[in-house]
């Protein structure tokens, strides 16, 4: 009994699979659908003041797929608490802000390295005590380009990613832009406000009941929507935003791909769904699943790998450009990628270019 249900909560999906047959069967997934609903955006962007403090957190926003029919999509872009200034000048003064602070505030002076600051601030953490399972190590990406303008991409401890948020002329410049956004968001991310706690969770829920038009009744009840946002929020008190977003990550991708839709029509309840991937980290399995799902959707439906790439490589480049945390649309790219490569050449005057 707990092997099948363990095989219903898979990530993977069966076109045309029944409810029982073959553990691809039991995999949950969309049977027979092609279009897959878009994931919400994930916004950790700048605040349009100089920190600290960073603004107050609205985080009901994050479980508004859950609250509403099956499992939806997860909006984290007010969730944060930090907005998102459509001038790239703010922006800009905003990062270099709290770069001036953390210089101050931890070397006494005005000017710092901010690619070397950033590994610091990390290792600092770890040193404190911080949980930090891969390490403290800070990797940057650097997409490949002969001319400007260049672009890169850093991943923090524990995945949240951001990008070069500028016009960079050179790699180095790329480089610095993307430390100097990660830096932001990981001080930030030290504040209390981002932090979980009681009185955090008791204010997102009322938010969500308003929002949503719900009763105190649902906000008690682990299989309502809203009581299933309760129990993932309760789930992770103490954590961090950025903690929790990475959590959120996995859920948004399940949702991509189709896997909670597919779950709910096999019968697995929030909670339960909740209660799997709660603990459960991204891993080259689950993306390795939902790759070959878009190869299926490919062979049934020419054309769509290149369709869903155009989008996610438009979405990627304006989330990085408004300075957001990137990890939903770059694990998207990749397990796209990862299709293109199971595919092979079989259809290569359909396929993306990859380069």
């Amino acid at each position: 009994m707990e092997s099948l249900r363990h095989q219903r909560l898979q990530p993977g999906i069966g076109y045309g699979a029944s409810a029982t047959g073959t553990l691809r069967s039991l995999r949950p997934g969309v049977t027979g659908t092609l279009s897959s609903a878009q994931g919400s955006h994930v916004s950790v962007s700048a605040s349009p003041g100089p920190p600290p403090p960073p603004p107050p957190l609205q985080l009901h926003s994050l479980g508004s797929g859950i609250m509403g029919s099956g499992f939806g999509s997860l909006d984290m872009s007010a969730g944060l608490g930090l907005s998102n200034p459509t001038n790239p000048a703010v922006l800009r003064e905003a990062v270099d802000a709290v770069v001036r602070s953390f210089a101050k505030h931890t070397q006494g002076y005005g000017r710092v390295n901010v690619v070397e600051a950033l590994q610091e601030f990390w290792q600092m953490k770890q040193s404190r005590g911080a949980d930090l399972r891969n390490g403290a190590l800070v990797v940057y990406e650097m997409v490949p380009s002969n001319n400007p303008p260049y672009v890169c991409y850093v991943s923090l401890p524990g995945g949240s990613c951001f990008g070069s948020f500028q016009f960079c002329p050179t790699k180095a410049e790329a480089r610095r832009s993307t430390a100097k956004i990660a830096l932001m968001n990981s001080v930030f991310n030290e504040h209390p406000s981002r932090h979980i706690t009681d009185e955090f969770i008791e204010k997102s829920v009322c938010e969500a009941l308003a929002s949503f038009n719900g009763n105190r009744e649902e906000a008690d009840n682990p299989s309502t929507g809203i009581g299933a946002f309760r129990f993932m929020l309760e789930s992770n008190k103490g954590k961090s935003m950025l903690e929790f977003q990475e959590l959120m990550t996995v859920f948004q991708l399940l949702h991509w791909n189709g896997s909670l839709k597919a779950m709910r029509e096999r019968q697995c309840s929030r909670q339960e769904v909740l209660a799997h991937y709660s603990h459960r980290a991204l891993d080259d399995d689950m993306r390795t699943q939902m790759a070959a799902d878009w190869v299926s959707r490919e062979h049934t439906l020419s054309g769509t790998i290149n369709r869903e790439m155009a989008a996610t490589e438009r979405e990627l480049e304006e989330a990085r450009l408004a300075g957001r945390e990137l990890r939903f649309y770059k694990e998207k790219k990749d397990i796209l990628l990862m299709a293109v490569g199971q595919l092979g050449g079989s259809n290569t005057t359909t396929l993306p270019c990859t380069c």
